[in-house]
């Protein structure tokens, strides 16, 4: 069998959702090479097999916000279906469900495609952390360089002085 898929076309599926890294049912149903309606169909035959740390259904605004991301989901866009995103452990249970030898072999390369996904944040979780600390402290310049320009406006306007009557004072 020809190599069935890139691993970069594999990791770009894996979106970031609830704080977790899932696979949307369309792109697990794609590359397992069945229909979206057939995985769903075996997932909800054996939902026992799926607790809620394996699988999970997007929110309204979760679909949107993930339509309107990722150009790829964009037959999403019209669907009144809500899809169901599936961690890594639950993209390894679909393969068992669907009981397909291409489903199994495709699995090996969606586990990978999760591991290097969290290897590289591991690796940039360092970088993050440092991001953050810069985002601190422009935020505390901002807000000096502001108080800054607020005084030299204060300086910058004429004093209103009291206009003198003509005349002596006793």
């Amino acid at each position: 069998m020809k190599a069935l898929l890139p691993s970069v076309r594999v990791e770009r599926t894996i979106l970031l959702i609830r704080g977790h890294k899932v696979m949307l049912d369309m792109d697990l149903a794609h590359l397992y090479g069945v229909t979206t309606k057939r995985l769903n169909e075996q997932v909800k035959r054996n939902r026992n097999r799926f607790p809620v740390d394996f699988m999970f259904q997007l929110t309204s605004k979760e679909k949107a916000e993930v339509v309107a991301n990722c150009d790829h989901l964009a037959t999403l866009k019209f669907s009144p279906a809500k899809p169901f995103a599936f961690t890594e452990h639950g993209a390894v249970m679909v393969a068992s469900v669907l009981n397909s030898k291409r489903a199994i072999e495709v699995s090996v390369y969606v586990v990978r495609a999760f591991v290097k996904v969290r290897e590289v944040l591991g690796a940039h979780s360092e970088l993050a952390q440092k991001l953050t600390e810069l985002e601190r402290r422009v935020e505390s310049h901002d807000t000096h360089i502001r108080s800054l320009f607020d005084g030299i406006r204060q300086l910058m306007e004429p004093t209103a002085t009291k206009s003198r009557r003509i005349g002596f004072e006793p």
